[in-house]
């Protein structure tokens, strides 16, 4: 049972909490932005780029002139690389040091707007494309929609796309039917059927067909095959 005075004394209580600002909770606390320089982000960065291309420390040591014990040391956040030791590590992973600590990035949301597309083609050949995504400093992949007439193609044999060494694309057939000619070989493609290949090598697209066809392409900037 509560007493009169101990209702007398919650009601005081209230009164003179009354009005205060309420704490926020702990989540609450805005996050710190990532320092792209911390060497802990350095270290990750350096060890999911080695292992999406495949390389085991002394892989890369052996490409880099960096010892695998001190690349060790850079991967798990224990020491801030030199710039010399930094441009080396990116060397190794056949980048530029700017793209190893994403210095040339800009933020994280990028937006091409429909009618902002930039465009080209070969009407000769009876291609066109356009590229989707923004053309700044520090893409990492690219996104194109290429067109092409019956009896079209993207380039010839004396004509092909020039790509950064170790660079990857994917195709998606999105109409009709297309001709993937790769190094030589060459690879028939439906409505619906997806590509990825190594787009260093010399490769165009045809269109064999009595009808347009359509597809899109993404070309990413990888890391040199072992």
């Amino acid at each position: 049972m509560v007493t009169a005075q101990e209702q007398s004394g919650r009601q005081k209580r209230k009164q003179a909490t009354a009005g205060r600002p309420q704490a926020s909770p702990p989540d609450a606390v805005p996050a710190s932005p990532v320092d792209p320089l911390d060497p802990v982000v350095i270290g990750a960065r350096v060890k999911a780029l080695r292992e999406a291309s495949g390389l085991s420390l002394r892989d890369l040591a052996a490409r880099s002139g960096v010892s695998a014990p001190m690349l060790s040391q850079v991967e798990r956040g224990e020491t801030s690389p030199t710039l010399t030791l930094a441009s080396r590590i990116a060397g190794g992973l056949d980048l530029r040091l700017s793209q190893l600590l994403r210095l040339d990035e800009g933020g994280s949301v990028t937006i091409v707007r429909a009618g902002g597309r930039q465009g080209g083609g070969n009407e000769r050949r009876g291609h066109r494309f356009e590229v989707m995504t923004t053309g700044q400093p520090g893409q990492r992949a690219e996104l194109s929609r290429h067109t092409l007439a019956p009896g079209g193609a993207t380039g010839a044999a004396d004509d092909p796309p020039m790509h950064e060494p170790g660079s990857r694309e994917t195709a998606l057939v999105e109409q009709g039917a297309v001709v993937l000619v790769c190094d030589g070989q060459t690879y028939p493609l439906g409505e619906g059927d997806c590509v990825t290949f190594d787009a260093d090598l010399p490769h165009h697209f045809e269109n064999p067909g009595d009808r347009a066809a359509a597809f899109l392409a993404v070309v990413s900037a990888g890391l040199r095959r072992s």
